[in-house]
């Protein structure tokens, strides 16, 4: 009786190769800088990100160490969380003593550092933002108007009264929709 060795699974390749082009461009550094960090040469490298080279586990964690990213991100990137919170939607809360109602939005993770914005906008134009640095969310919330906000490939649209969080360390957008577009932007740094 034969018994079948199964062979070992391939990397995924393509995968390696997107992601670390992703988080080498993320990270705003060259090939060079990367391959110099990482102890390999630039061509392998550039074979890598093109998805014709055969990476040893060693030369992966060498280029994450390098990337500042773990190993994980290279197979399985992070999806952009988006979350949206309707006008008439959430938890609310209301006082005993005032016609007064306080919904939570969002809790602040320790260690956060959140800085606060006020938006005015108008229609014809669209703020086209570059990823911020890694970690980075925002969160508005629109107090007037209308208004296409979130993730460049995926925007989604509000109204007043709603709430959107998404993460800024991809490329997103805010544009407004309607005149005298006004928001709150929250923008959180871990």
């Amino acid at each position: 009786m034969v018994q079948e060795v199964p062979l070992p699974a391939k990397p995924p390749l393509a995968s390696i190769a997107s992601g670390l082009r992703r988080e080498r461009v993320r990270a705003s550094l060259s090939l060079s800088e990367v391959a110099r960090q990482a102890g390999i040469s630039k061509s392998t490298l550039s074979q890598l990100e093109s998805g014709s080279g055969n990476p040893s586990l060693e030369t992966l964690w060498a280029l994450c160490v390098a990337l500042n990213v773990p190993f994980s991100r290279l197979l399985d990137p992070p999806q952009p969380q988006v979350q949206v919170i309707r006008a008439d939607e959430g938890a609310a809360v209301a006082a005993a003593g005032a016609d007064y109602r306080a919904t939570l939005l969002s809790a602040c993770p320790p260690g956060a550092r959140r800085d606060v914005y006020r938006i005015d906008a108008e229609p014809g134009t669209v703020r086209a933002s570059d990823p911020h640095m890694p970690g980075v969310v925002e969160h508005v919330l629109l107090a007037s108007g209308r208004a296409l906000v979130g993730v460049a490939d995926a925007p989604v649209e509000i109204h007043a009264g709603d709430y959107v969080a998404y993460p800024a360390d991809l490329a997103h957008v805010f544009e407004a929709l309607a005149p005298s577009t006004r928001a709150v932007l929250i923008s959180e740094h871990i």
